[in-house]
Formats: C-alpha cells, sequence, structure tokens
C-alpha cells in the first residue's frame, strides 16, 4: 500500500488533464454536429439517409488506426489542407492538442449522432404538427418540443460520447503523438508505461479509467432511470 501511495504522490497527473479536456470538448462538438446531422437525415429520403448515414456511421466501424490515418493525410502540412491552415491561419494539427480533439471528435461523433437520430425518430409526430397548429416555427418547435421529447436519447448519446472520447487512443496516436504534458492522453499513457514494464503505475491509470467510466455508466442510468419512472413496469 505505502508503495502505491509513493507512486501516486510521484506520478505526473497531466495525462488526466489531457484526457478530461479532450473529452470535454470533442463532446461540445460533437453534441451540435450529431444532433444537427440527426435532425438533417432524420428528414431525408431512405435512398439518401442509408447513403449519409454510412458515412457519418463509418468511424464507429472502422479501426481507430484507419481513421487517424486518414486525419493524418488530411491534416499534414504536406497536403493542401494542412498548408493552407498553417500558412493562413498559423494552424497545426498534427502532433498538437487540437489534433487530440479532431480525432477524438471524429471517432466519438458517431455514438452522438445515432443516439439523437434514434431518439429523433421515436418522437410522436402529432407533438410537431400541434406546435404547427399553434403557429409556431420549425426552429422554435425543434428546441422546445423535439428536444425535450428527445432528451433521455440525447443524454446517454452525450455520456457514451464522452467515454469515448475520453478513451480514444489509435486516432490520436496517428494525429496527435504521445507528447508528454501536451497531448499524452490516458490511454497513451498505458500503452506507453506497459511498454516500460511498470505494471504498478499503468493499474493506477487502469484504475482511474475504470472509475471514471463506470462513474458514466452511472449517471446515464440514473438520468434514463428518471425518464422509465413514468413508464409501468410489467
Amino acid at each position: 500500500m505505502e508503495a502505491i501511495m509513493e507512486i501516486m504522490n510521484d506520478l505526473d497527473w497531466s495525462p488526466l488533464w489531457i484526457s478530461l479536456k479532450t473529452g470535454a470538448a470533442a463532446t461540445f462538438i460533437s453534441f451540435f454536429l450529431g444532433i444537427y446531422a440527426a435532425r438533417k437525415t432524420v428528414k431525408m429520403a431512405s435512398g439518401k439517409k442509408a447513403v449519409i448515414d454510412g458515412i457519418l456511421t463509418l468511424p464507429m466501424v472502422l479501426p481507430p488506426t484507419v481513421a487517424g490515418f486518414f486525419l493524418l493525410l488530411l491534416f499534414s502540412r504536406r497536403r493542401p489542407l494542412g498548408i493552407l491552415l498553417y500558412e493562413n491561419f498559423d494552424i497545426k494539427v498534427v502532433q498538437t492538442w487540437l489534433g487530440c480533439v479532431i480525432a477524438a471528435t471524429v471517432i466519438a461523433f458517431p455514438l452522438m449522432y445515432r443516439n439523437a437520430r434514434a431518439a429523433f425518430e421515436q418522437i410522436d409526430v402529432n407533438l410537431v404538427y400541434a406546435g404547427r397548429t399553434l403557429g409556431m416555427s420549425e426552429m422554435r418547435i425543434f428546441w422546445t418540443v423535439v428536444i425535450p421529447s428527445a432528451g433521455p436519447g440525447i443524454a446517454s448519446g452525450t455520456i457514451l460520447t464522452f467515454a469515448r472520447a475520453l478513451g480514444e487512443y489509435g486516432a490520436t496516436s496517428m494525429l496527435a503523438g504521445n507528447i508528454p504534458g501536451k497531448t499524452g492522453t490516458i490511454s497513451q499513457k498505458i500503452a506507453m508505461v506497459i511498454q516500460d514494464g511498470d505494471y504498478a503505475t499503468a493499474g493506477i491509470w487502469v484504475a482511474a479509467v475504470i472509475l471514471i467510466a463506470l462513474a458514466v455508466i452511472i449517471l446515464m442510468n440514473l438520468i434514463l432511470g428518471k425518464r422509465m419512472k413514468t413508464v409501468k413496469r410489467w
């Protein structure tokens, strides 16, 4: 026990803070993009919806390293977009914290999108028709009728998105690298200390990730549980 406490006292906690702020930023971006994409997709014709849905969901089924490879090609300073961002806006993506956020957002976005879309598809359309009958604008209907009705699904999608972004490893390693104090996340730290044979430090980081993940799951269950209180049990 004393050995563990000594390791914890000497531990560099920067991977935790980098992971938390990366997860928060990626969740914030995915929240609005996911809701927007879900709203647009729900209204599409079935054929077009199938194609767009497949493209938006693709990062969820691809190996993260594959997604990271494409992001690296896209934002490399040897590629048109990377050159444009760096020379015109002084924005560097590769091996920066911004790269961590972009990689985590791309990987976690499908969870937000699919949960929001599923929630929108289950909304009673009569509520929307009632809002139109009352003369409400489409934007007001969306924010005052649709969003509250889809609240539990959106909440669970947000929580799962944060959890996924927090633990992202493959795409982040490809795009942002593993720079201590800058882009080194918890997942990257675990992989690095295991390679060094430091299983005690790895165990502490694994325990931290498990506790955070458990807290996220409990929070999601509490949110959904409040919604289900109104449903009669069989």
